[in-house]
């Protein structure tokens, strides 16, 4: 029988869970060839590219550059 109040979790302890993760990552270094986890990482990259090439400038544009330029314009005035 497998014990199962390793896997419990307490309100307000994080303690056990990163356990547990740091567990379930421990058993995946071990058991994932280094091939693997290459491809893991390229296609991560692979994902996350794009998305951040259309996802960063529609952030900067949308958000940041109007408080830029507010800011910029009440300079001037002063």
């Amino acid at each position: 029988m497998i014990d199962h109040a390793q896997y419990t979790t307490y309100p307000g302890s994080a303690t056990p869970l990163g356990q547990l993760w740091s567990a379930h990552l421990d058993a995946l270094d071990r058991h994932l060839s280094v091939n693997t986890w290459a491809l893991l990482a390229v296609s991560v990259v692979l994902i996350a590219y794009p998305i951040m090439r259309i996802l960063l400038p529609g952030v900067l544009h949308g958000i940041v550059l109007p408080d830029v330029v507010r800011t910029v314009l009440n300079l001037i005035r002063i």
